[in-house]
């Protein structure tokens, strides 16, 4: 047993793959998503939304912020299918509407020794994570045009089930709830918005931690929020800067007992209070063409603790029906 654990010592900080290779928390939300007209839910009628993603990453951050050597890469390749309805009918003001998502995600994770329940050095996954779902949504569309504001009282993040073996697993044996309110302010050519999120989860159950053994957990609670500012350059061309923030705002919680060798157990409190946090930003440009909307965006994470620190490309497609 101790010859088990010994190699995995100098990984103490690193935890299991979740979300976008982070350790703490659930993060379910795919980090900056949303960018350009994140308030500005569009009027009544059917659309159908295509969100296309590649994260990479070369770096893992303890919680210091400093480099931990046994990480090697991260890469994420993923497509998201949404549907939203938004109806002529009002509540307090604001259209009544609601949506899901459908993310198949792809997962290569490696590291510079042997870790996790396989005691290898990569992992891989490909899977839908989940079914995000909001049965209620309400958007207002204020100040003739310029003050748009959205809510969905919960997006609710729904598991399809986990490779407990697999630390790039992206299945999910636990729920996410997370409220969700957005902005978006336009003036002379201007648009400033942000989505801004909290996340609460379920435990989960038979957690892959890189010191070999599955513990259930109770993942910390999370705000994180999109953000975008652009100009239009021309009509239905916009150009600006956007990105994200993302915060693990309370201790994750492990089921932590006898079975478990006293060195892992000891890793794993410490563990605990370790919370994960990234900041990013970068260049985006969107276009609207009759019906259609397209935009491309990139985005490079700094001041990471507790998480990969990497890059992301987003292209988003939006069609209406």
């Amino acid at each position: 047993m101790i010859k088990k654990v010994l190699p995995l010592f100098f990984a103490a900080l690193l935890m299991t793959f979740s979300g976008q290779a982070m350790a703490g928390g659930s993060q379910s939300y795919p980090n900056g998503a949303e960018a350009f007209m994140a308030g500005a839910v569009p009027p009544p009628g059917f659309y159908f939304l295509d969100y296309m993603y590649y994260y990479n990453a070369d770096t893992m951050k303890d919680d210091n912020g400093d480099d931990i050597a046994a990480f090697d890469d991260v890469s994420v390749l993923a497509n998201v299918f949404r549907f939203l309805w938004m109806t002529d009918k009002q509540i307090l003001g604001g259209n009544y509407g609601m949506h899901a998502f459908l993310p198949i995600l792809s997962t290569d994770l490696n590291f510079n020794a042997p870790v996790g329940p396989g005691s290898t050095k990569s992992y891989d996954d490909t899977s839908l994570p989940y079914v995000i779902v909001s049965p209620f949504i309400l958007a207002w569309h204020l100040q003739e045009g310029k003050l748009h504001l959205v809510t969905s009282l919960a997006d609710i993040y729904i598991p399809t089930g986990q490779d407990d073996g697999n630390m790039a697993a992206v299945g999910r044996n636990y729920w996410t709830i997370e409220p969700v309110f957005g902005i978006t302010y336009m003036t002379n050519g201007w648009e400033f918005s942000g989505k801004f999120m909290y996340d609460f989860s379920t435990t989960q159950d038979d957690y892959a931690t890189v010191y070999g053994f599955n513990v259930d957990r109770d993942p910390g609670q999370e705000f994180h929020f999109d953000y975008s500012a652009s100009y239009e350059v021309s009509p239905g061309l916009r150009l600006g800067l956007n990105g994200y923030y993302y915060t693990q705002t309370t201790d994750d919680s492990y089921d932590i007992d006898s079975s478990l060798p006293a060195p892992v157990q000891a890793l794993l409190r410490e563990d605990e209070g370790n919370h994960s946090q990234v900041f990013a930003a970068g260049p985006g440009i969107w276009y609207n063409h009759k019906n259609m909307f397209f935009s491309l965006r990139n985005q490079w994470e700094m001041a990471a603790k507790n998480k990969t620190e990497g890059y992301n490309l987003w292209a988003k497609f939006t069609y209406a029906f």
